[in-house]
């Protein structure tokens, strides 16, 4: 087994704030609607931003949401959305879509994605517990290729226990670091096991100190084979990992710095118009009284 490691620092989260912000999120879904053509509209009329229902209720168990396919300009308006092919029987037959499994806001909420890329169908779990105030997030991963054999599967797992979290990040600097690291996930292939760990711990400024940890193994007969190989790739390896934690970290930085300034109605409008454009541009301001075509 080879064992690979990385240490970054980042600005640390007030948990206070991200439980406020994370409880003013589910509470803008909890009262959105479907909208004209299977939109998903918030409260205050503006649709959310590649959100879709396809199939189901909104917000209801077994709700199905997606991007519909362009349709051709002659055949527009002809379909209506909910009677759309695409997406509308149990198996994933649209190229991507949502599931909602569970929506209790004050308990959980599950979701599955279903996708279908070069070739590859992808279905992925989601599950957060007590969502207007986080206290785990789980997620599953399964992937094959049809008729590609066991070559073509994997499989994984990943679990982020925040109430572990805050624990760890509440400790002072000198004491020693948790037995068990809140954020682990494993990887399955018939070749080769991943495991990814995240443990992070105080600095003595404030931030957090957060250690990135992977660990690499063959399997069945290939354990002698995968030795070697990692043997030759550890540099590389190295570098990658070191490289995906620095860039992480530099977006968590930059993210904060934005973000939490904002508090009360300013956070909520954020994360709104987030929801609504979440390329942040901004749209071109239009007469609500010209007709579309007239160029005045």
């Amino acid at each position: 087994m080879a064992r690979f490691a990385h240490t970054v620092t980042v600005a640390a989260l007030d948990r206070g704030w991200f439980e406020g912000a994370a409880g003013t999120l589910v509470d803008l879904l909890d009262a959105s609607r479907e909208g004209p053509g299977g939109s998903v509209v918030l409260a205050d009329g503006r649709p959310v931003e590649g959100l879709r229902l396809l199939k189901g209720r909104h917000l209801r168990s077994g709700a199905r949401y997606g991007e519909v396919p362009a349709e051709p300009e002659e055949a527009a308006g002809k379909v209506p959305v909910e009677h759309a092919d695409a997406g509308t029987g149990d198996s994933p037959g649209a190229p991507q879509a949502v599931v909602l499994r569970t929506w209790r806001p004050s308990h959980s909420v599950e979701a599955e994605s279903l996708v279908e890329e070069d070739g590859m169908s992808l279905k992925m779990g989601l599950r957060l517990s007590e969502p207007r105030r986080p206290r785990a997030v789980e997620l599953s991963l399964s992937g094959h290729k049809p008729g590609g054999g066991s070559l073509y599967r994997f499989s994984g797992r990943g679990k982020a226990d925040l109430a572990a979290w805050w624990s760890a990040v509440d400790r002072l600097p000198s004491a020693p670091p948790a037995a068990r690291a809140p954020v682990s996930g494993r990887a399955v292939h018939r070749l080769a096991k991943a495991r990814l760990t995240l443990a992070p711990r105080p600095a003595e400024d404030g931030s957090w100190r957060i250690t990135v940890a992977l660990s690499l193994r063959g399997r069945w007969l290939l354990r002698p084979v995968g030795a070697v190989v990692l043997f030759f790739a550890r540099g590389p390896v190295e570098r990658g990992l070191r490289e995906a934690a620095e860039s992480a970290a530099a977006e968590w930085n930059t993210a904060l710095a934005e973000l939490t300034p904002l508090h009360g109605e300013a956070l909520r409008a954020e994360i709104a118009d987030a929801l609504v454009n979440p390329d942040g541009a901004t749209p071109p301001l239009t007469n609500p009284l010209r007709h579309p075509r007239d160029p005045s």
